[in-house]
């Protein structure tokens, strides 16, 4: 068989799953020298080893993996995507009734998201509003998405939006500061319905501050407690005083890698065009992929504070942590000056 497109070809195969009764997952795929997909795997949102993700070894978080070996490879010739093996056998119950519930099945359509939005907006409740929609398709099975589908929808859209007049009044603050000073930069990035999604701003002393002290910087999220809920990213470095300064900051909609790549690009953008040297984070994957993107030739490092945060969760239950490893970590830590002595530590 072949397919026009890989959008095409993971259609098919998420239709033959619904029909089947499993859900679909994108296994594996590999880019070619114009990076574009040449190679993908589809497989059965069932394969793949069972991880426990919790530390509650009494209580277990539940899981569908059962290393089912269905899956289809395809790769790209001539413009097209051409099936090479096919896999059809499942080692677990098919249900065709459920998969409307497979969360590749679930989707919020563009016409039900403005009916969602029209309802949030006229102060009617979740829980009346969904109630709606599963009168009016019959039955929740009928439904192509879930309740929490439809809540993260609503949270995401509320992000969206800055109440009335709150998008033109922060772009009317904006053109007053540039009015005031040229070096004053900003610009804000809007959806296909004009709404605001995210905004960058940077004023000339955090501009020419990056001349100076630009070869490290740290980036993090921090959520505001405001009606809104948007995350606060700031860039944020050190000055030969020892003090933190603002390299600039914004305001995203999602911490997802497409938002992450559109901050990076618009605080590039504001620099000149110039990379830091290192960039440090949390080590969120979103921001680790976007930063390979946007700053290939920068060194990713991630925050030491989250890394050592992290170190009860993982050594807390042995013995010999609170007997002298958790020093001795610490020293390793922070009192090596160099690669050799925290090798020898």
């Amino acid at each position: 068989m072949e397919f026009n497109s890989l959008e095409d070809l993971i259609n098919y195969y998420k239709q033959y799953g619904r029909k089947c009764g499993f859900g679909v997952m994108t296994k594996r795929t590999e880019k070619g020298d114009d990076e574009t997909v040449r190679y993908v795997t589809l497989a059965c949102a069932h394969g793949g080893k069972a991880r426990n993700r919790t530390l509650n070894v009494a209580n277990p978080r539940p899981t569908g993996k059962t290393e089912c070996k269905a899956k289809i490879n395809a790769l790209k010739s001539e413009g097209k995507f051409q099936l090479t093996t096919v896999h059809n056998i499942h080692n677990h119950d098919l249900n065709p009734k459920k998969s409307c519930f497979f969360r590749c099945n679930r989707k919020v359509s563009d016409a039900v998201k403005k009916v969602l939005d029209t309802n949030d907006m006229a102060g009617i409740r979740m829980n009346k509003s969904f109630g709606s929609l599963v009168v009016g398709a019959g039955g929740f099975e009928n439904l192509p998405f879930l309740e929490k589908n439809y809540h993260n929808y609503i949270d995401k859209a509320r992000h969206l939006r800055l109440g009335a007049g709150g998008a033109g009044a922060l772009q009317q603050y904006f053109s007053q500061m540039q009015y005031k000073n040229l070096g004053f930069f900003a610009l804000m990035d809007l959806d296909d319905e004009g709404r605001l999604k995210n905004v960058y701003w940077a004023d000339p002393r955090s501009r020419a501050a990056y001349q100076y002290f630009g070869d490290v910087a740290t980036f993090d999220t921090t959520y505001l407690t405001n009606r809104y809920g948007m995350p606060f990213a700031p860039f944020v470095s050190v000055n030969h005083h020892g003090q933190s300064i603002l390299l600039g900051a914004g305001l995203i909609s999602s911490e997802d890698t497409e938002t992450f790549v559109w901050l990076f690009q618009t605080w590039l953008q504001c620099m000149d065009g110039i990379a830091p040297k290192a960039i440090i984070t949390d080590q969120d994957r979103a921001m680790k992929n976007a930063i390979a993107i946007i700053f290939p030739n920068s060194r990713h490092r991630f925050c030491l504070w989250h890394i050592l945060k992290k170190v009860p969760e993982k050594l807390g239950s042995y013995g010999s942590y609170k007997s002298g490893m958790k020093n001795n970590l610490m020293k390793c830590v922070y009192d090596m000056q160099s690669v050799e002595e925290f090798e020898e530590c």
